[in-house]
């Protein structure tokens, strides 16, 4: 069986500060946890004042 995890700017990771510095460490953690990465995208989410852009990371382990 297997278990998913969505990584996305808005992870507690980042404390509302997204960069690639703490990218790397969250994907790192999670990687000694036994999670892999199975795809990473952006995603165009609509709000109040237009669209922006966000990066989506999907994480896979077995279970």
């Amino acid at each position: 069986m297997k278990q998913y995890k969505i990584l996305s700017q808005k992870d507690k990771w980042f404390s509302g500060k997204f960069d690639p510095q703490r990218l790397e460490d969250a994907i790192n953690s999670y990687a000694q946890q036994g999670w892999i990465v199975k795809a990473a995208f952006t995603a165009e989410i609509p709000g109040i004042m237009g669209h922006r852009e966000e990066a989506i990371i999907i994480l896979e382990r077995d279970i």
